[in-house]
């Protein structure tokens, strides 16, 4: 077998023309429209999409903008400003004016084959952006650029690859996501089961009687480094802030407020209610209440269990708002340890599988993105000819 790359097997000794992207596509220019004035226009279901930065988009009515202005071709727009990227797209559109977009009329050229191409440059575009106070390249930058043209019949080849792992990257990240909110509802379908109980079957009581305390977060501990992300000897005990999982340690310092497993739950914001657990010693801080489980009556995981199922409101108006008063009064059905520990062992059975099919599904769609890269890059690594360049 030959050493040969796979794309000079495809090509099989055939010459790759080079093109400057300007002379090879017909660039069009976007419309003079506001964020705000997209905003107005944007209807649910409009036929015309308009393309601002990032993911800013609009749909519109083809009488809202002018028609010299609407693209009809297959087309690559250019994203040019904050995370500049190339984006494929067949129905009419518009874009904002300080993009621009390319399509093709040259028989001999697949659009969509550039588009590939140019996707595996965004990189070399980023660093072109980089250099500006605002990343920004300009028209120059991608009409100068130099794009490999092989023949017509390698090209549609090529799309015709890259669409299928698209398409097979798609379908199984949707899988994955199935699943993952089969489980999700299985879990919840349990935890319901477990932690519904018939009147009179458990004793409700006021958290404030099953809690060795409840106490709001206190000021930031003067010694303390905010951002660690790991324990020291020097400061080795967590700070928990008011956030959500990870997100809710702000640092670590030498001494601690909370000296056992505990609940922490949100008091202020958007995240009102939401409460986990907090292994050991650790300081909670200001909009953080902590909740101390007596252990003689209560397990900490079946306490946040039990939260899941619990109504916990902050505040009307203005800013969401849980107080310690307020916190203390909510009432929990509390059966005996023995089934606390029951029901506690079974959901974290289901909550270990759902955790790890979260975790994992990111993990397995960045390694089939990446696999996809791969392919893409073998693909379209063309022989550079010596009349290319990128300036």
């Amino acid at each position: 077998m030959s050493d040969l790359s796979y794309m000079d097997k495809l090509l099989d000794g055939v010459e790759v023309e080079w093109m400057a992207l300007g002379k090879a596509l017909v660039r069009t220019k976007g419309t003079n429209i506001t964020a705000g004035r997209m905003k107005e226009l944007h209807k649910d279901h409009a036929p015309l999409k308009i393309f601002a930065g990032g993911k800013t988009v609009a749909f519109v009515d083809f009488k809202d903008i002018p028609e010299e202005n609407i693209n009809r071709e297959p087309s690559i727009i250019v994203k040019s400003r904050g995370v500049v990227e190339f984006e494929y797209y067949t129905d009419p559109f518009s874009h904002k004016n300080e993009m621009w977009s390319y399509h093709s009329k040259n028989n001999n050229i697949n659009i969509k084959y550039v588009y590939y191409y140019l996707k595996t440059k965004e990189l070399y575009f980023q660093g072109l952006a980089s250099r500006m106070q605002m990343p920004q390249i300009a028209t120059p930058d991608t009409d100068k650029f130099q794009i490999p043209i092989p023949p017509l019949s390698i090209q549609a080849e090529i799309v015709q690859i890259l669409d299928s792992f698209t398409e097979l990257t798609t379908e199984l990240t949707a899988e994955l996501t199935a699943e993952l909110i089969a489980r999700r509802q299985q879990y919840a379908h349990y935890r319901d089961q477990l932690l519904t109980f018939k009147e009179g079957e458990v004793e409700w009581k006021a958290l404030n009687k099953v809690c060795s305390s409840i106490s709001a977060g206190g000021d930031l501990p003067k010694n303390f480094i905010k951002g660690q992300t790991d324990p020291t000897d020097e400061l080795p005990y967590p700070i928990f802030a008011n956030a959500t999982g990870d997100k809710g340690l702000y640092g670590f310092t030498d001494k601690y407020k909370i000296e056992s497993d505990a609940v922490t739950i949100s008091a202020r914001g958007a995240k009102v209610g939401y409460h986990t657990v907090r292994e050991g010693k650790f300081t909670p801080i200001i909009r953080l209440i902590t909740l101390v489980p007596n252990k003689n009556i209560i397990l900490t995981r079946y306490l946040n269990y039990i939260l899941d199922m619990t109504p916990i409101a902050g505040t009307k108006g203005g800013i969401p708002q849980l107080t310690v008063p307020t916190v203390k009064k909510i009432a929990i059905p509390v059966p005996p340890l023995a089934e606390q520990a029951r029901i506690v062992a079974i959901l974290d059975k289901f909550d270990a599988l759902t955790t790890s099919l979260t975790e994992g599904l990111p993990r397995e769609i960045a390694l089939r993105q990446q696999q996809y890269e791969y392919y893409r890059e073998l693909l379209l690594s063309f022989p550079k000819a010596e009349v290319a360049d990128h300036d």
